[in-house]
């Protein structure tokens, strides 16, 4: 089939979009188009790229950007448009009219994460995340398929559409073939790799160094710069060493160094039922996870018995988990192997992936 992936926000290296997705269905056989912003039009891997112009604001990705979205993808006539943003519900429904087969991939519970963006007023928040709830599940039912990130997401829309598909985001298990640092000569460090922010813990993160032996590898991009001169007036930055945004290469000599990767989200709407990306690459890499003792998070760190969990907005318990870790090596190690060992046989994409392609064989087979 010739399949079209869209995207108005995502990068063209996008993991799940491009490296997972987007190269599984090239695997299957499938011709495989990409919208997404890049310089021009091309071929990587095999998939071909149909280039869109990189919005200068906000405001034109909105409106210039969706419209320039839709004429490209009216120009593949592809068998299935695939898109990947609530922004381009619109260009799914219009794709509808014209008869074609669309799936709508939902990376986030959108409605919840608005309450938490910085960037709209607090007063319109809960006006516009209901708006656009109440819209996304009118448009949901006109859509062929609807595929998840996680089964939280799933169960909402299920309400709404018969056809609802959870495919997590799992790491690629071949990169990590090489990567079991569980039995790496270790620092007193822990690490968090991604983007920070107050929701994402870094507060909490960098008080907790100051009650512990152990250092912070803080790898990510801060998402505000009065948040990191924030940060840096804490005693806890004292301990802190900041690496900024680190290639896959990069990310690994870090994984190396740590004793335990973080992941401290806020419990927050957007975060207490989301599956980070983060803390299965922990595992897949053989390092014990420390976690927000969310439901979703403490099932799979219990039962594989790959880590601690605690609660995220407590800086004291976070210092007494990392502690932990560094007192106890050997211990820390076996949960790091026992995480590897879930993921390279439970938690992989190469798992998910049979799933996405079983949604393609039923759209496809349908009248």
């Amino acid at each position: 089939m010739k399949v079209c992936i869209l995207t108005s926000v995502h990068s063209i290296d996008d993991t799940r979009i491009f490296y997972k997705e987007a190269l599984s269905l090239k695997k299957h056989g499938h011709d495989v188009y990409f919208i997404v912003q890049h310089e021009k039009d091309t071929v990587i891997d095999g998939v071909n790229i149909i280039h869109i112009k990189t919005p200068s604001h906000r405001r034109d990705r909105f409106f210039k950007t969706i419209f320039e979205v839709y004429q490209r993808a009216i120009e593949v006539q592809a068998d299935i448009y695939h898109f990947h943003d609530p922004e381009l519900i619109l260009v799914g429904l219009l794709l509808k009219s014209k008869g074609k087969k669309v799936i709508y991939d939902v990376h986030e519970d959108v409605p919840r994460q608005i309450l938490s963006k910085y960037w709209i007023k607090p007063a319109l928040r809960t006006i516009i995340s209901k708006g656009f709830e109440a819209f996304e599940n009118i448009s949901v039912r006109y859509f062929d398929a609807i595929i998840t990130a996680t089964p939280y997401i799933s169960k909402r829309f299920k309400k709404r559409s018969s056809n609802v598909v959870t495919v997590c985001n799992y790491p690629i298990k071949e990169e990590f073939e090489d990567g079991d640092f569980s039995k790496e000569l270790k620092e007193n460090a822990v690490c968090y790799v991604g983007g920070l922010s107050k929701e994402r813990g870094i507060k909490e993160m960098v008080d907790s160094m100051k009650e512990t032996e152990a250092c912070l590898l803080l790898a990510g991009s801060f998402a505000e710069q009065k948040l990191q001169e924030q940060m840096k007036k804490l005693p806890g930055w004292s301990k802190v060493e900041e690496l900024g945004y680190l290639d896959r290469e990069g990310v690994k000599q870090t994984l190396r160094r740590s004793v335990a990767g973080l992941y401290v989200g806020h419990p927050t709407p957007a975060y207490v039922h989301s599956l980070p990306i983060k803390v299965f690459e922990y595992m897949a890499s053989g390092i014990p996870v420390i976690t927000s003792n969310f439901p979703i998070l403490m099932d799979i760190v219990t039962k594989e018995n790959c880590g601690l969990c605690v609660d995220p907005l407590d800086s004291n318990a976070l210092a007494n988990a990392i502690q932990w870790m560094v007192n106890h090596p050997e211990k820390a190690s076996e949960m790091g192997r026992n995480g590897r060992e879930a993921v390279l046989s439970r938690y992989n994409w190469e798992a998910e992936s049979v799933k996405l392609m079983e949604v393609y064989e039923q759209i496809s087979e349908e009248d």
